[in-house]
């Protein structure tokens, strides 16, 4: 096997439910370098870090190749596995954007259900059909791509402030979407928001598969998540968003 072929079959086996991968993300080499010195075995990109640190907005504000080619200077700066945060595949074919990320040298991806030319969801059959898409292409190449597919069905009532009892609600279709991405081949499943721990316990156990939560600042603990059953945990944009704060509080500290 490739060097990058064992990093995708590493990245794999580190999908445990119940022992989580943890993952700080980072947004540059630097940082990702920091993420191996403090001992992590696998590195993730955030695209809303990588996109700041570009100069755009995130939810694919950035032109793809200039994400992908931080992607590439990550990757080179590391010698463990990178997942890259591949947003919605940036209006790529499933065969150009397998070709994109093995150029990376990612070992895996993830990829969301958001629609970013109109703002709305995909149909998660035809999401569903791009995935099997990429999974077809990516296996053409013997490329054991490890696919976390973002379930974004949480963001738009989150983004309005609403309480609970709409995620409530909306755990059905996520739930349906999860089974619809997995029959189609994803590695693992990505239902992104705040979670309260009932919900999460029955979504983990009816999709019965890998499954990805965001560690939110006010959230559950990786270890909390870990006993819900949960195979792996990031922080989405969190890091940068603190390490940002800091950085402009020790800036306004500078001319006293």
């Amino acid at each position: 096997m490739t060097e990058l072929q064992q990093q995708c079959e590493l990245l794999r086996s580190l999908h445990r439910p119940g022992n989580p991968l943890l993952l700080p993300n980072a947004w540059d080499a630097a940082t990702a370098r920091a993420v191996v010195a403090a001992g992590y075995p696998v590195v993730a990109t955030t695209s809303g870090g990588v996109a700041a640190s570009l100069g755009y907005e995130d939810h694919e504000g950035a032109p793809g190749d200039e994400m992908l080619a931080a992607a590439a200077r990550i990757v080179r700066a590391v010698d463990v596995p990178v997942s890259v945060d591949a947003e919605g595949g940036y209006r790529m074919e499933p065969a150009e954007i397998v070709e994109a990320l093995l150029a990376v040298g990612a070992a895996g991806c993830n990829l969301e259900d958001t629609d970013h030319r109109d703002g709305g969801l995909r149909d998660p059959g035809v999401h569903a059909e791009w995935l099997i898409a990429i999974r077809e292409a990516a296996a053409a190449r013997d490329y054991p791509l490890v696919i976390n597919a973002r379930i974004d069905v949480f963001i738009a009532p989150f983004m309005a402030g609403a309480g609970p009892e709409a995620y409530a609600e909306l755990v059905p279709e996520a739930t349906g979407r999860a089974k619809a991405y997995f029959d189609a081949g994803v590695d693992c499943v990505y239902p992104i928001g705040p979670w309260e721990s009932d919900g999460l316990a029955a979504f983990v156990s009816e999709v019965q598969g890998p499954v990805n939560i965001t560690c939110w600042p006010q959230g559950q603990s990786p270890a909390e998540l870990a006993s819900l059953g949960v195979a792996r945990v990031s922080w989405a944009t969190f890091l940068h968003v603190d390490a940002m704060t800091r950085f402009e509080a020790q800036l306004g500290t500078l001319q006293d």
